[in-house]
């Protein structure tokens, strides 16, 4: 994608999402969605940070996993060498 087509993208996703804010944000009906889907927006992000919380204890262990399977490499090889 070129340059120009590239600004062209980013005029059009800028435009609507300043359409979509102005009429969330200054028409009644648009603040009446707002604060209908303000409920399911929050429930999504307390999620996220749930799923954010798994992946960082999934990491932890994979990586105790990790130094666990270096250390019993380590020996082994110590202990495979002769003198």
């Amino acid at each position: 994608m070129n340059q120009r087509s590239q600004d062209y993208v980013v005029t059009v996703v800028g435009a609507l999402l300043g359409a979509m804010a102005g009429y969330l944000f200054f028409t009644g009906r648009g603040r009446d969605l707002r604060h209908r889907i303000e409920p399911s927006v929050e429930d999504f992000a307390r999620e996220l940070v749930s799923f954010k919380g798994a992946v960082a204890r999934a990491r932890d262990v994979a990586s105790q996993g990790w130094r666990l399977m270096d250390e019993v490499v380590s020996e082994t090889t110590r202990q495979a060498k002769p003198f």
